[in-house]
């Protein structure tokens, strides 16, 4: 979807619904919106789902789409450098938490803290996680595991997933007995049990900003966005697990 938009011509995209770009733990929650914002007369969003850190590349690479939504604040602050959204769009809106999963059934428990048995719960496994070099959920699960002493063990154990709802993927087909991902995530997942929250203080909090592109077209384009942001927007969004970020 997000190559197709690079393609449109500037009369189409004038005439089309907003094109969105959004992180892949966004999927129901997103659609949901889209679809209450389709309720009120206006034609549906056009969605597009994967890793932040991809999404960012095809802006920076010249897609022609309306509305990007990262799961961090570092991928909107590269587009911001570069010049590729409109600044007085930018707002973060919404909040998640970082939760260890396994597979629904497991008798795994972890009370995440510094030193816990993290190599013990794995056994022979490895735990899945998005890529941590690039994807906003990994970069937050290295950071937690730095900052609880876990990294080094972990680090040649890893599972690494194209995006977030990959590494989810991985333990829901018991290809992994454990991972890192949002607790959006494994809320939307019957196939996984959170078996432990890391503390908000051992990562970066995970924030979702929210801004139109500089290539925006569609004139439904910032009143979507603006839905988005409002109490009625939020609230859609907190009944699939989201909180609200602090503004």
């Amino acid at each position: 979807m997000a190559l197709f938009c690079a393609a449109l011509s500037p009369a189409v995209a004038g005439n089309r619904p907003p094109l969105v770009l959004a992180a892949a733990s966004l999927q129901e929650s997103l659609t949901a919106a889209a679809d209450a914002w389709s309720a009120k007369g206006h034609e549906k969003p056009l969605l597009s789902f994967a890793a932040s850190s991809a999404l960012a590349r095809q802006i920076e690479a010249g897609a022609a789409a309306d509305i990007f939504i990262s799961a961090d604040e570092s991928w909107m602050d590269q587009l911001a450098e570069k010049g590729l959204i409109r600044p007085a769009t930018r707002a973060s809106f919404l909040a998640n938490r970082l939760v260890l999963i396994a597979p629904t059934g497991s008798r795994a428990k972890a009370p995440i803290r510094e030193g816990f048995p993290l190599a013990r719960l794995l056994g022979k496994g490895r735990l899945a996680m998005a890529d941590p070099d690039a994807v906003p959920a990994g970069k937050y699960g290295k950071a937690a595991l730095m900052s609880l002493g876990l990294w080094k063990s972990a680090e040649s154990r890893l599972a690494r997933a194209e995006n977030v709802r990959a590494a989810l993927a991985l333990v829901e087909r018991g290809a992994a007995p454990l991972g890192i991902v949002y607790a959006t995530d494994a809320r939307a997942s019957r196939k996984v049990s959170v078996i432990g929250v890391f503390p908000d203080n051992s990562h970066p909090p995970i924030t979702y900003p929210v801004a139109l592109l500089k290539t925006a077209r569609s004139p439904d384009a910032a009143a979507f966005r603006a839905f988005l942001i409002s109490r009625q927007g939020r609230a859609i969004f907190a009944r699939y697990g989201f909180a609200s970020a602090a503004r």
